[in-house]
């Protein structure tokens, strides 16, 4: 069946028809780099590593582009305590996300483009807000007013009536109205800044998305990925400050990845409630926590434990039984090749229906119970007949594992802890 992804905008599951034919235009909100990345970050990365890898594999030329937020309060508040410069806080960690990422065999995304790369384009897109009446100067700085943009609130379902001081934090005395935000900061003093028409500061965050997703991309693109706590305010004041320049919607699929949660609440830095993605990894093996984060429907919430942690341990281990069986691991089938049969149709399925990891992995493990049942029935297949299925069974589920679902199952061998 045609893929059909769910679109938090309209609510429902829509048909996937990408804009230009062939090809695929993913942006996905990367990491705020002023720490440690943590498990709630490898969530987001695998999810959307698995989607990129999937539509690659139904034959879509894909171009996935992830953000770096490198400019933010909270960097600069790092940078400050610790008496360094920010680029070098946003420099390091940003190493260590990428640390991450390699041993979770995220594959590294076509452009990878950091808010501060983009403050030109940033300036012309407060502009041309200005012009067309949707932001204003005060007090130095530049804010988006979300009462000019008839459709705000569209995307998380809250009404402008509803927002007020009590939940704007913090509150700004120069405010129109308690909900508008800062496209442009003015930058106290010993604090990074940069000129600009409106004086010397730095981006707001939700203009540093626009200017990247646009330059990269398009005005309107196919796929735009992120958490679900980035719903309100940031993929909101996206819509708003982009739609009210270009008169588009600029994702056809708004996408959103559950969080992970501790003990029902949700794990962040702030929290301080959960490890550090690199020491998560040092205790047990990328793969175990790849399956573990795939091992839920992607728009749901997961709870994050030592049990959750041991299932997929167990898991990922008869997976690693199952392909240490063969002296030589099945090459993955090539673009039209092998993938074929029953087993490849109903993976497919799953992963076309809101790509519904769970349901691909059960199919994964029933190719393997089916193979492991015909080895112990006739442990030296003879016919042809026999033979060919085998192998076109191997060589698809060797596909699903390695190329799409991103398992690496020779990394043990090579030292990795489980």
């Amino acid at each position: 069946m045609a893929i059909r992804i769910f679109d938090t905008l309209t609510r429902a599951k829509k048909p996937f028809i990408p804009i230009v034919p062939g090809k695929v235009s993913i942006y996905v909100c990367g990491p705020t780099v002023y720490d440690e990345p943590h498990p709630g970050h490898a969530r987001s990365a695998v999810i959307y590593d698995v989607i990129r890898r999937y539509l690659t594999a139904a034959g879509y030329s894909v171009t996935y582009v992830r953000n770096v937020t490198d400019i933010d309060d909270k960097i600069i508040e790092k940078a400050r305590d610790q008496n360094r410069n920010f680029q070098n806080i946003s420099a390091h960690f940003l190493q260590r996300y990428h640390r991450a990422m390699a041993r979770l065999n995220v594959l590294s995304p076509d452009a990878e483009p950091r808010a501060t790369d983009f403050i030109l384009p940033m300036h012309a897109l407060i502009s041309r807000l200005i012009q067309g009446g949707h932001a204003y100067q005060a007090g130095g700085n530049v804010y988006f007013s979300v009462k000019s943009f008839g459709g705000y609130g569209k995307l998380s379902g809250r009404a402008i009536s509803t927002l007020s001081e009590e939940n704007i934090v913090p509150p700004e005395p120069n405010k129109k109205h308690p909900a508008d935000f800062a496209l442009w900061k003015a930058s106290p003093s010993q604090e990074p800044f940069w000129p600009s028409p409106w004086g010397p500061g730095r981006p707001g965050w939700h203009i540093e998305c626009s200017a990247m997703s646009t330059g990269l991309l398009s005005e309107v693109f196919d796929i735009h990925g992120g958490g679900s706590d980035l719903i309100f305010p940031h993929h909101e004041n996206e819509i708003a400050q982009s739609e009210s320049i270009s008169g588009k919607n600029p994702a056809n699929h708004w996408v959103h990845n559950g969080l992970v949660h501790v003990n029902g609440a949700k794990m962040s830095k702030s929290l301080a409630n959960s490890p550090t993605l690199n020491e998560l990894l040092d205790t047990y093996a990328p793969e175990i926590v790849r399956l573990f984060l795939l091992s839920k429907r992607y728009g749901r919430p997961m709870e994050f434990s030592r049990h959750s942690m041991l299932m997929a341990a167990r898991s990922f281990a008869r997976l690693q039984r199952f392909f240490s069986r063969f002296s030589a691991p099945a090459a993955a089938p090539k673009k039209t090749g092998m993938r074929q049969g029953n087993l490849w149709e109903r993976f497919c399925d799953a992963m076309d229906d809101d790509f519904n990891f769970p349901m691909a992995l059960s199919v994964v493990f029933e190719g393997v119970r089916r193979i492991n049942r015909q080895l112990v029935m006739d442990s030296n297949p003879s016919s042809m007949e026999d033979l060919g299925v085998l192998k076109t069974t191997l060589s698809n589920l060797a596909f699903m594992c390695r190329e799409i679902l991103g398992f690496n199952f020779e990394r043990r061998r090579k030292g990795e802890s489980t």
